[in-house]
């Protein structure tokens, strides 16, 4: 039996491969334009053209005014995320979570017509759309290709934890008088806890689910094999520490 060939090497060097192959054809033309791998998840490489496509995609992401604009390190911590969890997926074989195609395009016309930054340049109208999609770098097919594997995760997401909580009367009550009431003034009428109930049981499960699913996600990374290859993509804790050690 031959040699197990390890695919993290086998990439950085094909990476270097690449770059002499490139460097080669360079002395014939100088607009040669080269991808590497920035980051190899359980023997999956993730290229800087990926963290490239994540960052313009992040246009489509809300963001809080006072949020700071994604950068390389963000996008990528994104994309090991998102790998870890379709990976898992494709592990689990959860064929239930393909979106169906009616479902991509509601979303699509959803995000044209409610995302802030679409509506600023009117994207519910196709000559708006098409100047959205051109000042950010991005195809039509990405965004519904982005839209798909958000759909496939947030499935994967409510089926895996979702199932099994359940939120008792006495959650709701607490939440409803320790939470929701004290952000009425004085003087304003708070809604009464009957019309509210279903709308507090949909916060309290989502919180639940959402801790899952972070401690889950943690989980995942810790037992997965994820090795950042490009150190400037390094987060800063990461990089704090290895620092920290270097003393």
């Amino acid at each position: 039996m031959g040699k197990r060939v390890n695919f993290r090497n086998w990439a950085l060097g094909a990476a270097m491969l690449l770059c002499v192959l490139g460097c080669a054809t360079a002395q014939e033309s100088a607009a040669v334009v080269l991808d590497r791998v920035v980051a190899v998840v359980n023997n999956r490489a993730i290229l800087g053209s990926d963290v490239t496509d994540a960052l313009h995609l992040s246009v489509l992401e809300p963001r809080r005014r006072d949020e700071e604009d994604p950068n390389a390190t963000w996008a990528l911590e994104q994309l090991i995320s998102r790998t870890l969890i379709q990976q898992q997926i494709r592990q689990e074989d959860v064929g239930a979570t393909q979106p169906a195609e009616k479902d991509i395009q509601a979303r699509l016309a959803e995000l044209r017509k409610e995302l802030p930054v679409c509506v600023r340049v009117h994207c519910a109208t196709d000559a708006g759309w098409k100047a959205f999609l051109e000042a950010h770098d991005l195809t039509e097919k990405q965004v519904e290709d982005y839209i798909r594997r958000r759909l496939e995760m947030l499935a994967f997401i409510e089926t895996r934890f979702r199932q099994g909580i359940r939120i008792s009367q006495e959650d709701i009550e607490a939440y409803y008088r320790d939470s929701l009431l004290p952000q009425y003034a004085k003087g304003e009428t708070a809604p009464p806890l009957g019309d509210v109930a279903p709308r507090i049981e949909e916060i309290l499960l989502q919180q639940q689910v959402s801790a899952l699913f972070s401690a889950w996600l943690e989980n995942l990374r810790k037992q997965g094999d994820v090795e950042i290859v490009d150190p400037a993509l390094e987060p800063a804790a990461a990089k704090a520490n290895v620092s920290g050690g270097a003393r």
